[in-house]
């Protein structure tokens, strides 16, 4: 038996579970089952890849580089080409050199997303790691919509031991944002982290709400490294890429945090959503504590999919 406290890699695997029966189960029995690489290989290999909710975009770029790598080297025997598959996988996931360097300057950051995907949590979660990390903090609570949101979010600013502005209920957000940008520059704070009202994507008013937030932040504080993520619930699948799309129009997104990663067969939306939309996954969420959010991490992602455990056999259920 592991122990009882996992660690996030230990965690990762084990919400990953349901989407490595979802996608490594399929891909095994194509390896397995096929005895020469042909059409019919590359064909089913992709029904399986799509159908893991990998998309499209994604499948298309990792069956193309695999195609490319089996031909140079004169790969006959599927089983040959399974790592390949699994490095093509990786490469596609890989969110760059810069990705996290406004953890190291003074930076704003805007956190987006509709309702119910664990924002307001997730910027609590963000903040305790930076100042785990010892950065300055400060929060803004500029969800004024919601009931409570303020509340929730003071309850994580005190476990996070850091500073907060705003949070009271029907005040205007933007305001808000002001209020916060002018105290972030008088108590040279490191990080400023914006929670902001859960949009509905569709709804016009809010997301020109969310183009007036920026452009305060633009006008007031000049120069600073700026970040809007977007926060996505990775069980909801493809619908998460489409959330993603249209919160792309409205603001220049840096990057994505990908929570409820755990108990989903949904997990392959991470891979989707990198190649479609050139956006880096750049934390992944697999619980409710602070170390339950993590940087996302491709090699640990793909370990954690693909692994065989350490008996050398596929984990239990599959």
């Amino acid at each position: 038996m592991e122990e009882e406290k996992k660690g996030f890699f230990a965690r990762l695997k084990a919400g990953l579970t349901k989407t490595r029966d979802n996608i490594v189960s399929g891909i095994d029995s194509i390896f397995s089952g096929f005895s020469s690489i042909d059409d019919d290989f590359y064909e089913e290999l992709e029904e399986i890849l799509i159908m893991g909710d990998l998309g499209v975009n994604a499948t298309s770029d990792i069956l193309d580089r695999l195609k490319k790598q089996v031909r140079e080297r004169g790969i006959r025997e599927p089983e040959s080409c399974r790592q390949l598959l699994i490095d093509s996988i990786r490469e596609q996931m890989d969110v760059g050199e810069t990705a996290y360097d406004f953890e190291k300057e003074q930076s704003v950051v805007l956190v987006i997303g509709v309702n119910g995907v664990g924002k307001t949590t997730s910027v609590g979660k963000l903040a305790g790691k930076l100042k785990d990390q010892g950065r300055r903090v400060l929060i803004a609570a500029a969800d004024t919509f919601r009931a409570a949101a303020g509340e929730q979010l003071a309850e994580w600013a005190n476990r996070a031991g850091v500073d907060m502005v705003g949070g009271r209920e029907g005040s205007d957000p933007a305001s808000v944002i002001y209020d916060a940008v002018s105290a972030a520059k008088a108590r040279h704070v490191d990080v400023l982290l914006c929670d902001t009202a859960g949009r509905l994507h569709n709804k016009k008013n809010l997301m020109e709400e969310l183009k007036k937030m920026n452009r305060i932040i633009d006008r007031e504080f000049p120069g600073v490294h700026r970040e809007n993520l977007v926060v996505l619930d990775a069980s909801t699948g493809q619908n998460a890429l489409v959330q993603a799309r249209e919160f792309a129009e409205t603001a220049n997104l840096t990057g994505i945090i990908l929570t409820k990663m755990d108990g989903t067969a949904k997990g392959g939306i991470a891979v989707a959503i990198q190649s479609e939309l050139h956006i880096p996954v750049k934390y992944i969420g697999v619980g409710e504590t602070i170390e339950d959010l993590q940087k996302f991490d491709a090699d640990q992602f793909v370990n954690a999919l693909f692994q065989k455990d350490e008996r050398g056999k596929e984990h239990a259920d599959a």
